[in-house]
């Protein structure tokens, strides 16, 4: 069974890797990717100058993040023979499948082979991680390098009170990766703190306070050579972080209150300021997006997790590891939920919950299939498990393969697909459809034979991220916001793009739901393409 569980999940990893090969073209571009290209730009013109070039330092609020995607990106752009930003698709495909890799060595080690198989499946048909891996240089790096670090952690529990020294290198290379991410990664101390008191508690009842304060000492010991790896390569990634101590504190405070101008997006039907935005925007987006059979098995692994952290005579290093993967899984919606902050573009943020909650689902799917082995009815009752768990993960495949490429637009049975949430929630909001809208585009015109004006480009009034659909389009196209004397208007699906009475060149839908059009709108004087939406 283990070896066959092993086989299969190699199987899984090489079938997404070429799957991804073969469709990360697709992706467009999202309203981020030309400003992180640039960052990139800064911080090799940066770091080849010597620190001496400092404009990656105070450009946008970007200096706030790690650019090592970007950086990473910008030098693989250098030896491929692929434009920019198909090479950050192909980046981001690579990125995404190492934390699938991850994922499944992680659950394994916790819960066996069954449990790794699992939670990979689940987190390879989850389409908000599977969409979100090839265009989001942020958060899905971000949730990859946490995951690395979650190893990490796990293996040191497991170690305690002598890490080795592969462990030491796992838990600096992960908490590397993942400060120079985002500074949130400075949540797996707390996952770290609360996880680890079953073992310190269980140090000091066998061995004393002094000799396990010695023992908690020499770890802390053992564990700096990989604490000044993790730092050398938060700095590399993230420069500013290490120009001067306290930068990393000033994110921390940066991030902790909003930093842009306020606007609203929908939610639930309703239209609100994204400050605003209810304690139950992030349950009920998990709910409803999250495939059912990996919400169930997720659900279920936190109630096993919670059994085991309670029960008096549970292994303290077992109780430890449980703890750590159910805070790493549901701590930062807790805090979201208490702290209120602004929240928007949907769980995109919160990508990097998706993988321990895998991981939850894994061990819930193991621990079912042993008790179903040692139950009355035996591998009848575990062949019905295996074909419900396999009919669950069918449901989201399907929808993932209709919506294509816009798999982090999906939304589960529970709530209706995308049909019925296209009405009470943003979908595209990264704009990826442009692309596809451009290249409608194109073949109308070149299907009617058709020139711009003599002296000028074709103009396109876009209603959705300018850049992208400049690149989408090319340089024989002038884009902008007005809509005056364009000659057609490329429009997003979303509440605040207005509908047109006018030609449609080109119509961009996924299971009936229109993501993106492109008008006519030659000879026609329209005031704006932005809706105003209701109060």
């Amino acid at each position: 069974m283990e070896q066959t569980c092993d086989d299969l999940a190699y199987m899984t990893l090489a079938i997404v890797a070429v799957v991804a090969g073969l469709t990360f073209r697709d992706y467009g571009l999202g309203w981020d990717d030309y400003t992180h290209a640039e960052y990139a730009d800064l911080l090799l013109k940066m770091l080849g100058s010597g620190f001496k070039d400092t404009g990656a330092l105070s450009f946008a609020n970007l200096y706030m993040y790690g650019g090592g995607f970007d950086m990473v990106a910008a030098l693989l752009h250098k030896i491929v023979p692929l434009e920019l930003f198909e090479t950050r698709r192909l980046l981001g495909a690579i990125v995404g499948v190492i934390g699938l890799a991850v994922t499944w060595r992680l659950a394994r080690r916790i819960a066996g082979s069954v449990a790794g198989l699992a939670a990979l499946l689940l987190l390879a048909l989850c389409p908000m991680f599977y969409g979100h891996m090839f265009m989001n240089p942020k958060d899905a790096p971000f949730a990859v390098a946490m995951v690395v670090l979650m190893l990490g952690l796990v293996r040191l529990a497991e170690d305690y009170p002598s890490p080795s020294p592969y462990t030491v290198l796992i838990v600096g290379i992960g908490a590397g990766l993942s400060l120079g991410c985002r500074v949130l990664g400075g949540l797996a101390l707390i996952y770290a703190l609360l996880a680890f008191i079953p073992i310190w508690r269980a140090d000091i009842a066998e061995h004393g306070l002094r000799t396990a304060g010695f023992r908690l000492a020499r770890v802390g010991y053992m564990l700096l050579p990989g604490l000044l790896l993790g730092y050398l390569i938060m700095g590399l990634m993230w420069p500013w972080s290490v120009i001067e101590p306290g930068n990393p504190f000033r994110a921390v405070t940066y991030f902790s209150h909003f930093f842009e101008k306020p606007w609203k997006e929908l939610f639930d039907g309703a239209i609100v300021s994204v400050p605003d935005m209810p304690w139950s925007y992030l349950p009920t987006l998990f709910a409803l997006q999250l495939p059912e059979v990996f919400l169930a098995l997720c659900l279920t692994g936190l109630a096993i997790a919670i059994a085991t952290v309670i029960r008096p005579g549970a292994d303290p290093k077992r109780k430890t590891i449980m703890t750590m993967i159910m805070l790493a899984a549901f701590l930062p919606l807790v805090i979201a939920m208490v702290k209120r902050p602004a929240l928007y573009n949907g769980v995109r943020h919160f990508i990097f919950v998706i993988p321990p909650m895998a991981i939850l689902g894994g061990i819930a799917f193991a621990k079912i299939m042993d008790w179903l082995k040692h139950s009355d009815f035996g591998r009848a009752a575990q062949g019905v498990m295996v074909a419900i768990f396999a009919f669950g993960l069918m449901l989201p495949l399907v929808q993932m393969i209709r919506l294509h490429p816009y798999q982090y637009t999906h939304f589960n049975y529970l709530a209706g697909t995308v049909r019925k949430a296209d009405d009470l929630f943003m979908l595209d909001y990264w704009g990826l459809a442009l692309k596809q809208a451009s290249d409608g585009l194109h073949d109308y015109i070149a299907e009617h034979h058709e020139s711009p004006p003599a002296g000028r480009k074709w103009k396109v009034a876009v209603c959705g991220p300018q850049r992208p659909a400049q690149v989408a389009l090319g340089h024989g196209y002038a884009i902008g916001w007005d809509s005056h004397a364009a000659d057609f208007a490329m429009t997003l699906g979303e509440f605040y793009c207005k509908g047109l009475t006018a030609p449609v060149v080109t119509e961009i839908k996924r299971d009936d739901v229109v993501f993106a059009r492109v008008y006519d709108i030659r000879g026609q004087s329209i005031a704006s393409l932005l809706a105003i939406p209701a109060p």
